[in-house]
């Protein structure tokens, strides 16, 4: 139980560490400027941001069932990869820490533009278009959250056998600055500018600090398992 509780906490500060971070932090920009449309009416703007966290959680939740529940179906893969999880989790960790670091950069689109794009068509469904853009953002992959989703949360969900908690909770990290903002352009407006300079100074540290953890756990698990070098 202990284990899992790790393991549900680490996919949450992944989630947030994406929402935070410079790409999916303009798609959650955009999202909370969605939500702002209705400042004044507490309820429609608590509504609208619940509903955008809930379009990114369940968009992961869906990805990591599908994801996870095919790879274990298939029974060859499932034992390979029961077979070499260890051995390739320190070279994924390391591919993750170098992309945090920003030592590596993959040409992936940020799909901002289609974002934008999208965000004016859904505001003719009202409250209810922060549901799609949960959806939509959720499925613009960037470098970042490439990294993080596939590199270090999806390994961690089939190491424990979780495709629908783990994506889930996953999610909800993602959602939480625009769920804080929300709350904010609910109860006090002028607050926003505020949390939004300091979750900027925050995110430079974090993702470096998280980028560093990774690459010394990454390094250590590739020594120890999967080259076998003992080092103590």
């Amino acid at each position: 139980m202990s284990e899992y509780i790790l393991a549900a906490v680490t996919a949450a500060w992944l989630g947030f560490l994406c929402s935070i971070s410079p790409c999916p932090l303009a798609t959650n920009i955009a999202a909370i400027s969605f939500v702002s449309r209705k400042v004044g009416k507490v309820g429609v703007v608590l509504s609208t941001g619940v509903l955008y966290t809930l379009g990114r959680t369940i968009t992961y939740a869906i990805l990591g069932i599908l994801l996870v529940g095919g790879l274990s179906a298939a029974p060859e893969l499932s034992h390979l990869l029961q077979k070499y999880m260890n051995l390739l989790m320190g070279p994924f960790l390391i591919i993750v820490a170098m992309i945090l670091l920003d030592m590596l950069k993959l040409p992936i689109s940020s799909g901002s533009g289609m974002g934008e794009t999208m965000q004016k068509k859904v505001e003719k469904a009202g409250v209810f278009g922060a549901f799609l853009l949960g959806i939509l953002f959720a499925l613009s992959f960037c470098p970042t959250s490439a990294a993080l989703f596939f590199g270090s949360l999806l390994p961690l969900a089939i190491k424990m056998e979780s495709g629908f908690v783990l994506p889930g909770i996953f999610g909800i990290g993602t959602g939480l600055p625009v769920l804080l903002f929300a709350f904010l352009l609910a109860f006090s407006a002028h607050k926003v500018g505020q949390a939004y300079n300091k979750l900027a100074k925050f995110e430079c540290w974090a993702q470096r600090m998280t980028g560093g953890i990774f690459l010394l756990i990454g390094i250590v698990m590739t020594l120890t398992l999967t080259i076998g070098i003992r080092l103590w």
